[in-house]
């Protein structure tokens, strides 16, 4: 049996990897435009006996079939981050302070504009003043005290999917692989279901964490630069608006709390739309509201919260339908657990009576979000955008 490394060891491989002291310094993805060369490697065996193999450059598996390597790794064609989608943000220019979420496209989109996804950013010299920076960057390096002089790296991975956890009330921890150090981030089925064994990204090995959760880097980042989870108030404002006064689009998105807040205010919670007369320039709405009505069509925050997060999860793409109860015609919401969870049957939760989608596939999630989304897609100037994140669904 293979021994455990010991503790030097695994300090000199997080020095390898750029670590310092206890804080996980790392660079998710080179800053480098160009493709980047498969390195594969066998790191272990397949539950078959058969060798897995691990690609070290792309942090991807490369095991073909029958255990063989595989000529590229599954993630050869990702290109690494370039140097320009990457912000170096230095949270003492902005005394009115900063804000960080994992940004996805909206649910709904009517606009032109260019998906969105990453890590959007604002930050204000003063508390009450203008957005000096309000952009989503795919990369953002974070310079605050506590934090290395080299600043902390954050990737549109880990901003994606402390979302995606935070969306369904999950607690996320720092985990570290227990051979080579490197900072591990759960993905997909793994960022809304905690578990102690853990395949890392850096070394392809599979360990074991001393508790059961789920690990996203930016935890690191947060208890480094002594930043703490703020609890967001719901927002106050109520918007009614018709499409047809807005040109231009409109976009909608659920919020998520924000994984680096420094503002003295309250961050809001609701529903967050955007909405342009004109289809250039700033918006003419953009804020959060407690209450979103649309041609007459009011949202629910929790919906579209859930649907925002569903998108971000490779494992029930395509499974996240719009369904009624048979019986007394009430719109299906599945909730809890069963927000990410395909299932053949569910129960209404009105008149209890069991529930099964119509389609092709019989284990699906139910949102009735979906439906109220066609139905403004039929008043609306022009057909809303589809966008596909293309996140790689995530298994052991």
């Amino acid at each position: 049996m293979k021994s455990k490394p010991k503790r030097s060891e695994i300090r000199q491989r997080k020095v390898a990897h750029g670590q310092q002291g206890l804080f996980p310094l790392y660079d998710p993805q080179p800053e480098k435009s160009g493709p980047l060369a498969c390195q594969i490697m066998p790191v272990g065996k397949r539950r078959d006996g058969g060798t897995r193999y691990w690609c070290l450059s792309h942090k991807a598996d490369a095991t073909a079939k029958y255990g063989k390597p595989a000529t590229t790794c599954r993630a050869a064609h990702v290109l690494p981050i370039p140097p320009e989608d990457t912000f170096n943000l230095y949270t003492s220019k902005y005394p009115g302070g900063v804000a960080l979420w994992g940004a996805v496209p909206p649910v709904y989109d009517t606009t032109r504009h260019p998906i969105d996804r990453g890590i959007h950013v604002h930050a204000r010299t003063t508390v009450d003043g203008k957005k000096d920076i309000d952009r989503t960057y795919r990369a953002v390096r974070l310079f605050s005290d506590g934090l290395p002089k080299q600043g902390a790296l954050i990737s549109e991975l880990d901003a994606i999917y402390y979302m995606v956890s935070s969306v369904f009330g999950y607690e996320m921890r720092q985990v570290e692989c227990s051979y080579c150090g490197y900072p591990h981030l759960d993905k997909d089925w793994f960022s809304v279901h905690p578990h102690r064994r853990h395949l890392c990204a850096g070394c392809g090995k599979q360990f074991r964490d001393t508790v059961i959760g789920i690990g996203n880097p930016i935890y690191g980042v947060k208890s480094a630069a002594g930043v703490t989870t703020q609890q967001p108030i719901a927002a106050t404002k109520i918007l009614d608006i018709r499409q047809d006064d807005y040109p231009g689009g409109i976009q909608i998105w659920g919020s998520n709390p924000a994984f680096i807040w420094t503002s003295p205010s309250s961050e809001h919670e609701g529903i967050h739309v955007h909405a342009f007369k004109t289809d250039s320039g700033h918006p003419d709405e953009d804020d959060t509201f407690s209450k979103v009505t649309i041609d007459g069509i009011t949202l629910d925050p929790t919906m579209v919260r859930t649907l925002m997060a569903q998108s971000a999860l490779p494992h029930i793409d395509k499974r996240v339908v719009s369904t009624d109860c048979p019986k007394c015609r009430t719109p299906h919401f599945s909730a809890g657990e069963q927000a990410f969870t395909p299932a053949a049957e569910h129960q209404c939760q009105k008149c209890r009576h069991q529930v099964q989608a119509r389609g092709r596939l019989r284990n699906v999630v139910a949102n009735p979000l979906l439906a109220v989304l066609d139905s403004l897609a039929d008043n609306a100037p022009r057909r809303p955008q589809k966008h596909q994140l293309n996140l790689l669904p995530e298994t052991l």
